[in-house]
């Protein structure tokens, strides 16, 4: 759903198990994207949409290869590419980590697709690069289940077009050589290729975006099972000439909640943050400086995977819905919506004695 800044519904799209709803910029237009489909074991079975400004389905995207769109990522590039996640269950010895000799394991894929031809021009394996020695999660205990060793969840451009590979389960942010796959540097984890300053150290964590300046936002969950005191949102220096990490800012709840699984961070154009508490029901944005400047709150059972504050023109094709309601005192009460309508100021009702 679109909501304004005061809360209020504008747009709603039902009947649909939607993930990372948001708006992007494709052929140089604002669209709406989301993942649909079903999950299974943590991940998604899938593919992506993307709707125009009059809500109207556009395109779809799937995974390239044989395999299936997951639901954790799907960001469109300046080259109207879409980078993806997917995931594939691979037959390996996982007696080294406690595990059976015929297990099995979930390998975190990326890719980068065409949008237009379905062209898979990227593709990077987890198991190819990172070893499930680095994992911090162990094996189920159920050998029908897949040992999710990495959980990848996030993908991002970085600067020198390489990309930011986020895993949850590895508590590690990879930097990817674009063409080779190969890893160029490990952010915190077992095998870290930087020096973690003061707060620095994040687990389980979503969604790292590099940004303009060069520090890194990070979602740190903290949690599943309870690692820090709370979850919170991160902003992190890297030095890469002296390989250190330093804290610059933290953001936490003002429930200092703990959201065991999803969330995200956003930093918005004017330095504010916003920040989706994920598997907990809560939405929160601050100042750059840590001042809380609006917080909602979903139903206690509602969750949402990531949210978004992004500015939004919509105009639908469908007209506008009315509805009556009869009152005691023989007058009528009208109801007009206008789903996904932003421009709409005022509602004007005209009656007389005939139809006309």
């Amino acid at each position: 759903m679109i909501i304004d800044d005061s809360g209020q519904l504008v747009w709603f799209g039902k009947d649909r198990s939607a993930r990372d709803f948001k708006m992007q910029y494709y052929r140089g237009r604002p669209v709406l994207t989301w993942w649909e489909g079903k999950v299974v074991q943590g991940h998604g079975v899938g593919e992506y949409v993307i709707f125009d400004g009059s809500y109207r389905e556009s395109a779809r995207v799937r995974a390239g290869n044989g395999f299936r769109a997951d639901l954790h990522e799907f960001l469109i590039t300046a080259q109207d590419t879409a980078l993806l996640t997917a995931y594939d269950a691979v037959r390996m010895d996982l007696s080294a980590v406690g595990g059976p000799e015929d297990g099995a394991v979930w390998d975190g894929i990326a890719q980068e697709v065409d949008i237009e031809t379905g062209e898979v021009l990227f593709e990077w394996h987890s198991l190819e690069h990172v070893g499930i020695e680095e994992s911090y999660v162990e094996p189920p205990d159920n050998p029908e289940y897949p040992y999710d060793y990495f959980h990848i969840n996030s993908i991002d451009v970085d600067h020198n077009n390489d990309l930011l590979v986020c895993a949850r389960n590895t508590w590690t942010v990879y930097k990817v050589e674009r063409n080779s796959g190969e890893v160029l540097w490990r952010l915190d984890g077992k095998k870290s290729d930087f020096e973690m300053g003061p707060g620095t150290r994040f687990a389980f964590q979503h969604d790292a975006r590099r940004h303009k300046d060069g520090t890194i936002a990070i979602f740190d969950n903290g949690a599943h099972p309870k690692v820090h005191d709370h979850s919170r949102g991160i902003v992190v220096e890297l030095d890469e000439e002296k390989m250190s990490a330093t804290l610059l800012r933290e953001y936490t709840s003002p429930e200092k909640t703990f959201a065991t699984s999803q969330g995200n961070m956003q930093l918005l154009p004017n330095a504010n943050v916003f920040i989706g508490w994920g598997s907990e029901p809560f939405i929160s944005e601050f100042s750059c400086d840590g001042e809380l400047l609006f917080d909602a709150r979903f139903p206690p059972d509602g969750e949402s995977y990531r949210a978004f504050h992004f500015p939004w023109s919509g105009r639908p094709i469908d007209g506008p819905a009315v509805a009556v309601e009869q009152r005691p005192d023989d007058k009528v009460k009208l109801y007009a919506s206008w789903n996904g309508a932003t421009e709409v100021d005022s509602w004007e009702v005209l009656a007389g004695r005939r139809p006309g």
